[in-house]
């Protein structure tokens, strides 16, 4: 696996890419790109870190699985090319949001939009879980949540919201509610003001909110 990622987050994770873990999972990966269909594309796997520098970030969105069918995934948790039909969570977001979201622009603003796995076997959700991309993703919040302050962290169902458990609710805001996906919208996702939230608390530190 190519490490195509942004020099700033290279260098600061250069440490957790030495690890055994990661070579074995850079094998997997590779092996997994040769012999089969694979998204997002090989360029877009660290298109989140490309997208959104470290020292820009101002949230993070947790997302757990890339999408697994052809031309949706592109590296960023949610976000799908506008030629492509909406999945129904993100569609969720933008009722929510009240408009239709653009996620691209949210990424360039400071949002960073992150899958726990990073990349997925056509038509097999879930197919690379536990291979450990869960371990980088780990160690990439865990350095966002103890080298900076301030950051709003949005942990959409108990999967992020596990995943997010060690963030220190003294430095940073946590939001938690239900994913928006279909199954779990009306227990708690619509209504939560997640966008709205993070903004008012970004103002309240003298961080330049995010155009949602």
């Amino acid at each position: 696996m190519e490490l195509n990622i942004d020099i700033a987050w290279k260098t600061r994770l250069q440490e957790e890419f030495k690890k055994p873990y990661f070579k074995e999972l850079s094998a997997f990966v590779a092996n997994a790109y040769e012999s089969g269909v694979v998204y997002p594309p090989a360029e877009k796997i660290f298109e989140a870190f490309n997208r959104t520098a470290f020292d820009n970030v101002k949230v993070v969105i947790i997302g757990q699985d890339p999408y697994h069918e052809k031309g949706q995934a592109q590296g960023l948790s949610f976000y799908v090319p506008p030629d492509i039909p909406t999945p129904p969570s993100l569609r969720n977001i933008a009722t929510e949001l009240g408009k239709t979201p653009d996620l691209l622009s949210w990424a360039d603003q400071g949002v960073l939009l992150l899958n726990a796995t990073l990349t997925v076997a056509e038509h097999q959700a879930a197919s690379h879980k536990g291979k450990g991309w869960e371990k980088f993703t780990d160690a990439v919040i865990n350095l966002l949540a103890t080298e900076r302050e301030n950051l709003v962290f949005i942990l959409w169902g108990s999967y992020a919201q596990k995943k997010g458990a060690f963030i220190d609710r003294t430095r940073h805001l946590v939001i938690e509610s239900a994913h928006p996906s279909p199954l779990s919208t009306y227990r708690g996702f619509f209504g939560s003001k997640p966008f709205s939230r993070a903004n008012a608390y970004m103002l309240e530190h003298g961080i330049k909110p995010i155009e949602w």
